[in-house]
């Protein structure tokens, strides 16, 4: 059986306890016939409470032996919030938040946010077509909230003395990728850019001066937003940037 929820709260009533949730699971991974982790060839016997043990090997399981749930003591109920959570925000969200709604601490918060999103991969070399946002950041903080023994000379702007690249992209109502670049600089962006970029791609991108190599090969507008203009009819990045 497949469900598909609107709301938390359609995932809360459609698990009300734990046991609802194990049956779903259950269901889902063996349907009728109960396999084992250990032996697929196995018969396999009915213990006590939801644990099951497999004739070959005599191990015993349980329908999260294996999976993402797999020794934990988290309530299965937490751990489906969590996943609804997570595939619900589009820009993500953080330990802190997620442990706030689900009512755990942050470092649990943490440990299921690493294990979902190992289990359900992170793509990050798609290929991008139609209309293509592409904008570049730097991470590591700004420098004027450093404490002073820890302020760096000349590290405003662009300067990569105490912070890194990262070029965005993505396509609209589509897929993005996120990569560490060594700068920003015309070469290093065209080579990102021609990589996962269709050359029937519309692009768009901000003013700097790193996309007018890509602007003579692909159909390109952009925005200056040294000029505060942010939105030129459907010219504008504010899809990578809000990524």
């Amino acid at each position: 059986m497949k469900f598909e929820f609107k709301s938390l709260f359609d995932l809360q009533s459609a698990f009300p306890d734990e046991q609802s949730c194990i049956d779903h699971l259950e269901n889902m991974i063996w349907g009728d016939v109960i396999v084992s982790p250990f032996d697929a060839t196995s018969k396999v016997y009915k213990c006590k409470g939801n644990k099951y043990r497999c004739k070959n090997t005599g191990k015993y399981f349980n329908v999260k032996t294996g999976t993402l749930f797999d020794n934990t003591k988290i309530e299965l109920r937490k751990w489906f919030m969590a996943i609804w959570l997570v595939t619900s925000h589009k820009k993500g969200i953080s330990s802190v938040q997620l442990s706030k709604d689900i009512g755990v601490t942050q470092k649990t918060a943490w440990f299921m946010l690493e294990r979902i999103r190992k289990c359900f991969g992170s793509e990050n070399d798609n290929t991008l077509d139609n209309v293509v946002e592409v904008d570049e950041t730097y991470i590591g903080g700004k420098n004027k909230n450093r404490h002073n023994s820890k302020k760096i000379k000349n590290a405003q702007g662009r300067s990569l003395k105490d912070k890194s690249a990262i070029v965005g992209m993505v396509q609209r109502q589509g897929k993005v990728n996120a990569h560490h670049v060594s700068d920003t600089k015309a070469k290093t962006l065209t080579e990102q850019i021609v990589k996962y970029v269709k050359e029937t791609a519309q692009l768009y991108t901000d003013e700097w001066l790193g996309y007018n190599k890509v602007a003579k090969m692909y159909q390109h507008d952009f925005v200056n937003h040294g000029s505060s203009e942010y939105v030129q009819g459907d010219v504008y990045t504010n899809t990578i940037e809000g990524f």
